[in-house]
């Protein structure tokens, strides 16, 4: 993914750079100097009262790092929900945790991702692997775009549920479907596989401990060990309301 170059606008001013297609962020006094990467880069200092798509794009890096049964709201707002996650990611880390993201929050970030955006421990081959045909995001529910960026989100949760977890491997046996793999998997017509935002997830750590630490890491639906059909994997997905059910791991 291209990264636009910041652009000196007055003395002391920068432009914040966006992903392609994305609108830049509001012009600030006080940018941040660590240089990106081939994904992204930010450009000022983010802290509680900012907004922008540059909150959009730190609170997806930080969705993972909520309290139990919390689901951050990627909504380019940084409030008090975000300052609470962006503190958990940098004490998890072994960063200052004061909630304010700026260069050395920024510099792990680019440490945990690839050029494509993705954390380095996750990527799209394995989230679409669609029964082996892998593809271009289409054929499900939604538009391509809408999948990829559902994907994304889901993997960087995922990031940190591994974090959580000693960084324990973790693998995903099933990300996005199309419909003709759903159908031959026997998935719910209503599958989130389909729509991109439901992880399949396998050990590395035990089922049971992903099943009980999912809870902590803004995932909406959980379905492990005791659900029928779940008793080799942990479904993990982030669609409205809540239901958790893995009855063998207490959750």
């Amino acid at each position: 993914m291209l990264v636009a170059a910041a652009v000196a606008v007055a003395a002391g001013t920068t432009l914040a750079v966006a992903e392609a297609g994305a609108a830049p962020a509001p012009s600030v006094a006080a940018p941040a100097t660590i240089a990106g990467d081939g994904c992204y880069t930010w450009t000022r200092v983010l802290r509680e009262g900012t907004s922008g798509s540059d909150v959009t794009r730190l609170q997806i890096r930080v969705a993972g790092w909520v309290a139990y049964g919390e689901v951050l709201g990627v909504d380019g707002q940084f409030g008090p929900a975000t300052k609470r996650a962006v503190t958990r990611f940098q004490s998890a880390y072994g960063l200052t945790a004061d909630g304010v993201a700026g260069d050395a929050t920024f510099s792990k970030i680019y440490a945990l991702q690839d050029d494509d955006c993705t954390p380095i421990h996750f990527s799209y081959a394995e989230a679409n692997n669609n029964c082996g045909k892998g593809g271009d995001f289409t054929g499900g529910a939604v538009s391509a775009a809408t999948v990829k960026e559902n994907l994304l989100r889901a993997m960087w949760k995922a990031e940190a549920l591994r974090r959580k977890l000693g960084d324990r491997p973790i693998g995903v046996s099933s990300g996005f479907r199309d419909y003709s793999c759903n159908a031959s998997v026997g998935g719910a017509s209503n599958s989130r596989h389909l729509y991109g935002d439901a992880l399949d997830l396998v050990p590395g750590p035990t089922l049971c401990d992903m099943a009980r630490n999912a809870r902590y890491a803004g995932f909406s639906h959980i379905y492990g060990p005791g659900y029928p059909n779940h008793n080799d994997h942990v479904h993990v997905d982030s669609s409205a309301g809540q239901s958790w059910s893995a009855p063998n791991c207490g959750v």
